[in-house]
């Protein structure tokens, strides 16, 4: 099969290069064959240049050729993208002098230069200008779950009220889906309520059995705890609970609890009259984008900002979180889940968010699919929550085109309070 990727370099001050986290979306078809779906980028002020290339697999995601494509240039913030073999998230990782890649892929970068300025502060948000936004519940048909947690795909918890149950080794059996404290269960996809299942063999999906590790979702604005120091030299990476004779075990035991708040400094906020699928992408693990974030009309959501200072490093580098933005009218269960191509859904949708927090500042991305140049059907804006919120940078797609005449995408940095996503 084969599969886009991009190519840059970042040179940050005094000549410092910075390599990169390798990144891309894998789908296993039945005959094993690697379909990868996608490679983003999640940039920092600075100018970076793509090359797209056409990279060709063997069913073991072996590189067996290359075909150079087109290059292209812009001016961005860079993060780095993070990894698998065998499935992929398009996470990234940003920190001043952090590149960017995807998996088969390197990013480099050229220019330490860039301006910044306040973006507008947004007075057209539906929800408060106070910096934690509160979760809300749709009523748009197909927004919600049949999780076993009190709020559905909504989770349990008021935002940024942190769990009270920790999480008790050895007690729960694999065969049962651990819901409530800010898990969330993911019906749609047919996997007992887990995000992903990976097995001792490799293969992923099935049922959470002796051997795998089994990942979960958590409410919109927060991130799974678990996942084991230890991981595969290959470059996938494993994320979830344990499953030992039967039972359920933390893969993290550090962490008392399976969910936690990300940076309270990005909420969605939508003006549009339908609902709107927000979809991150399971990492670490198997990197399907089926993580929600369900926007309702008229409605908002915190979206998890990844403390990249303490979250999952892969080989040594920090990681965030992305995000594929599926058109206005998508239902969750059509929108968060593997697409095909041309679907214009899950890894195809036209847009990614990027986020990520690190040395006291936010990173955050409008990042165009190299699979799906199809504009969506609204527009959307990164700007201040409100007027004691700073955000740095202007950041808009509208019609079709970013700020006004690019493609490639851009990145605002908050620095101060929270900005909003606006949809409209």
């Amino acid at each position: 099969m084969k599969f886009s990727t991009a190519l840059a370099t970042t040179l940050i001050g005094a000549n410092a290069i910075v390599s990169a986290l390798p990144h891309m979306h894998v789908k296993r078809d039945e005959d094993c064959v690697t379909t990868v779906t996608d490679a983003h980028q999640h940039k920092r002020a600075v100018a970076v240049e793509y090359v797209y290339q056409t990279v060709t697999v063997d069913g073991h995601g072996q590189t067996v050729g290359r075909i150079s494509a087109v290059t292209e240039s812009q001016t961005a913030v860079p993060t780095t993208l993070t990894p698998s073999t065998s499935s992929a998230e398009a996470t990234t990782t940003s920190s001043p002098a952090t590149a960017v890649t995807s998996s088969s892929f390197e990013q480099k970068t050229t220019s330490t230069t860039s301006s910044s300025k306040t973006a507008e502060t947004s007075t057209t948000s539906t929800s408060s200008s106070s910096a934690k936004v509160g979760s809300s519940t749709s009523s748009s048909a197909k927004a919600t779950s049949t999780s076993t947690s009190s709020g559905g795909i909504y989770g349990d918890l008021a935002a940024f009220s942190g769990p009270t149950e920790k999480f008790q080794d050895g007690t729960i059996p694999c065969s049962q889906f651990p819901a409530g404290q800010g898990v969330v269960a993911i019906d749609w996809i047919n996997q007992g309520g887990w995000s992903g299942i990976e097995n001792p063999d490799t293969s992923t999906g099935g049922s959470c059995a002796d051997g795998s590790y089994c990942s979960y979702a958590c409410q919109a604005g927060m991130s799974k705890t678990q996942w084991p120091s230890s991981q595969p030299a290959d470059g996938r990476s494993i994320g979830g609970l344990y499953c030992k004779n039967g039972m359920l075990y933390r893969s993290n035991t550090n962490n008392d609890y399976l969910c936690e708040w990300g940076y309270p400094s990005a909420y969605v906020v939508s003006q549009l009259n339908q609902g709107v699928a927000v979809c991150r992408t399971d990492y670490p693990g198997t990197e399907n984008m089926v993580i929600p974030t369900y926007v309702g009309a008229g409605q908002s959501q915190p979206l998890t900002v990844v403390d990249q200072d303490t979250y999952y490093t892969w080989q040594g580098m920090k990681t965030s979180a992305q995000y594929y933005v599926n058109n206005a009218g998508v239902s969750l269960e059509d929108g968060c889940v593997w697409g095909n191509a041309g679907s214009g859904i899950g890894n195809w949708a036209p847009m990614n968010f990027g986020a990520g927090h690190t040395n006291g500042i936010s990173y955050l991305s409008l990042i165009p699919n190299p699979n799906n140049r199809t504009p969506l059907n609204f527009n959307v804006k990164i700007v201040a929550s409100d007027s004691s919120s700073v955000v740095q940078g202007e950041c808009k797609y509208e019609n079709g085109v970013y700020n006004g005449s690019g493609s490639d995408g851009c990145t605002v940095a908050v620095t101060s309070g929270s900005a909003h996503f606006v949809l409209y």
